[in-house]
């Protein structure tokens, strides 16, 4: 995504892919994304040292597990938006709360455009 500023109708043509980390979802709808602590071979071979595991999991909550799994490089943000929408009629600010999510994912490298 270019990093000059964006209009909103820009955005919304986005089509958000998520990163190739391992992810499942629970009973309750629940997004759980399993994502590496270190890259490289010394943070590994820490972990290792340590007896931890190089992941940790990130659970989403509803709003963010149902963004997640459009996130798929087929829908816009737009077309994810109006999910959002249906699925959430009484949440307020649903559009800066989308917005601000695929940015914090994208500054985490877990979705890019």
């Amino acid at each position: 995504m270019p990093k000059n500023r964006l209009t909103v109708e820009e955005f919304l043509k986005f089509k958000p892919t998520r990163g190739e980390f391992p992810w499942n979802k629970k009973e309750d709808g629940i997004i759980v994304i399993q994502v590496p602590k270190f890259q490289g071979k010394l943070g590994k071979t820490f972990c290792k040292l340590l007896k931890k595991e190089n992941v940790f999991y990130a659970n989403l909550d509803k709003i963010g597990s149902l963004v997640w799994e459009h996130c798929d490089g087929n829908h816009t943000v737009e077309e994810i938006l109006e999910i959002l929408k249906q699925n959430f009629p009484e949440e307020e600010n649903l559009d800066q709360r989308l917005f601000l999510f695929l940015r914090q994912m994208q500054a985490l490298n877990y979705l890019i455009f």
